[in-house]
């Protein structure tokens, strides 16, 4: 069967590998040769590569009379990925306190009362913060393969993300148990009428 290339991240990583494990000073010319040989990467996507890296802040470049050289050295490299982290995690803190405040308002102020503008304006944007967060997870998994001291944070993240939305199912569960009692109304009309799926379930 065909093997299967390396992806756009993948090759970010290797690239960065060239760096770390040489801490050495190179032209493009010399990564366009080591970096096939040495991580498989091939020479006509070097320079795409690179400077994505470059970009990203995580590969320094500097122009010595008519040459380009670039280096990178793993201590700033972290430092770079956990600024990177903490920028995510506060825009994810952000994005779940906004969260938080649309359920409470459709909690207290939209059992039991017909669709209004309004709640379908909340529904809206609650969709949107949940496919917000689904980007930063993105986002964050990108630094992944880069650092063990990133990883590790990362999962530490993800576990407070995964407690949250547990504790916001628990939330929608006890709300419709709730409306059951009150209302005498029937689960799957709670759940048409407020835009609750059928599966919904907790994250394991």
């Amino acid at each position: 069967s065909k093997k299967k290339g390396l992806s756009f991240e993948e090759k970010r990583a290797r690239m960065m590998e060239i760096f770390f494990e040489t801490k050495d000073v190179f032209q493009l010319k010399d990564l366009e040769k080591i970096a096939p040989k040495e991580k498989g990467i091939t020479s006509m996507s070097v320079k795409e590569i690179l400077q994505s890296l470059v970009d990203d802040g995580m590969v320094d470049t500097d122009r010595i009379g008519t040459s380009n050289y670039f280096w990178a050295f793993p201590s700033k490299a972290l430092h770079a990925r956990k600024r990177k982290l903490e920028e995510l995690e506060s825009q994810f803190a952000e994005s779940s306190q906004k969260k938080e405040a649309l359920e409470k308002n459709i909690e207290k102020s939209k059992i039991g009362r017909e669709d209004t503008a309004d709640r379908a304006a909340l529904l809206k944007e609650l969709a949107a913060l949940r496919q917000r967060k689904e980007q930063l997870k993105t986002e964050i998994d990108k630094y992944r393969e880069c650092d063990p001291d990133v990883v590790e944070e990362m999962r530490q993240t993800n576990q407070v993300a995964k407690e949250a939305a547990n504790r916001w199912t628990d939330n929608i569960f006890s709300i419709k148990s709730w409306a059951k009692r009150k209302f005498g109304f029937e689960e799957s009309r709670i759940d048409k009428g407020f835009g609750i799926p059928e599966d919904l379930d907790y994250i394991d």
